[in-house]
């Protein structure tokens, strides 16, 4: 489950990611309550808003930033963009702090965080396959979703004391101070163990490259629908947490973020579940979606807190075994010059649907109630898994076979052992 910590820099690199994820958590919980409770009533659409800013920047800046990450030394790059994205913690910290943040202040830093991001995502992403060798890719790629989510645990219920104990504002500061672990970790690894992998060469087209790579590979576009779907409609965890634990459930920032944390132990045993296969494989994507599109059911059905908190376990798992096998397949069977683009891509359908997504299933919890909201999560897991079965049917990589003898049953054949 932790070969891939064998390695000098993944360890170094993995230790430093959970420190700054844990104060990456902390910020999410605490920007999401200063936006839901403190500079609006309860406004879940201003949330979905704030979600949209620091996201969608990725649909516009995916093909160069994922051209960045082929052609450019990505320890580089991460450096840059680390310490970007502490300069702008610390830089909201200090406007909630002296108390002269608006919402719209909010708004742009969301936004400028998120075009940092969208060069820093396909950087990191793809900065394993440097660390690690390739049949130790899927794991590694397993331990960054544990790593994340193991942060995420932490970071929300700190966060919620936090906020009610000193304010939002200094847990931005905080976030600020824990970037320092990512820079330290990029400082001490060692440049003889990094893996030489070949790079783009500098030419015209190699945009168009990337989407011409993807486009003759009809097992990628399944995948990267699946995700967009589910990205954009399902994974809008702040919104429905936020919406079940303050309008249901009558709590405040405590309870919010330990209802968080709460689905982050599921989303931890989702990743610890993938980091023990040895490849991704289709089947599962598609059958984690159906899972999730249950437990988001179960969850949105809930009488009391109790019952949420335990039915975010399987939502986390499941989501997690989305995203995690979904990941590693594209990773994998890309080839390594392609990657950057290929990752930037994925990501760019994966997180830029928030802005389509995120605003929607705020309204309808504004409408209709938070529960309506996560109504929304089920459908889009119903529709990613068949989505999937289809696109496996019309493949002929899936067959549903009927055994007579000895007993009577349907079984679920693949037909390619791959997927």
């Amino acid at each position: 489950m932790f070969r891939s910590l064998r390695f000098f820099n993944y360890r170094i690199w993995f230790l430093g990611a959970v420190v700054s994820n844990i104060g990456t958590w902390m910020q999410r919980t605490a920007q999401d309550w200063l936006v839901f409770d403190i500079l609006t009533e309860q406004d879940a659409a201003a949330m979905g808003i704030v979600m949209a800013l620091q996201l969608g920047p990725q649909l516009v800046m995916a093909p160069w930033a994922g051209l960045i990450a082929d052609r450019f030394d990505r320890r580089k790059v991460l450096m840059v963009t680390q310490l970007s994205m502490a300069l702008l913690g610390l830089g909201l910290g200090l406007m909630v702090i002296t108390d002269v943040v608006a919402l719209w202040h909010v708004y742009a830093f969301a936004l400028a965080l998120g075009v940092v991001s969208s060069v820093d995502a396909p950087a990191r992403q793809t900065f394993v396959s440097e660390l690690v060798r390739d049949d130790f890719l899927p794991n590694a790629v397993a331990l960054n979703s544990t790593s994340f989510n193991l942060a995420r645990m932490v970071g929300p219920a700190v966060a919620g004391v936090l906020t009610v104990a000193v304010g939002p504002g200094w847990v931005f500061l905080i976030n600020a101070a824990t970037f320092a672990a990512t820079i330290a970790a990029l400082l001490a690894i060692r440049s003889s163990e990094l893996r030489d992998l070949p790079r783009a060469a500098k030419g015209k087209g190699m945009i168009r490259e990337g989407f011409r790579y993807v486009r003759f590979r009809p097992d990628l576009v399944v995948v990267m629908a699946a995700i967009f779907i589910i990205g954009t409609f399902g994974l809008n965890f702040a919104i429905y947490i936020a919406g079940m634990a303050r309008e249901e459930f009558g709590g405040h920032a405590g309870d919010f973020g330990l209802l968080s944390s709460v689905m982050a132990v599921g989303s931890v045993l989702g990743a610890l579940l993938a980091a023990r296969r040895e490849r991704p494989r289709l089947r599962f994507i598609f059958g984690a979606s159906a899972a999730f599109a249950v437990a988001c059911t179960a969850a949105a059905l809930a009488p009391n807190a109790w019952l949420f908190g335990l039915f975010l376990v399987p939502v986390g798992v499941s989501s997690l075994t989305i995203m995690t096998s979904a990941n590693a397949y594209v990773q994998t069977t890309t080839d390594p010059v392609m990657r950057g683009r290929v990752m930037a891509l994925y990501m760019a359908i994966f997180m830029g649907g928030t802005p389509l997504g995120a605003p929607f299933v705020g309204l309808v919890s504004n409408a209709f109630g938070a529960r309506w909201g996560l109504g929304v999560a089920a459908i889009s897991g119903v529709v990613a898994a068949v989505v999937g079965l289809a696109w496996a049917w019309r493949a002929k990589q899936l067959r549903f076979q009927f055994d007579r003898m000895p007993k009577r049953r349907l079984r679920i054949v693949y037909l390619s052992e791959r997927h």
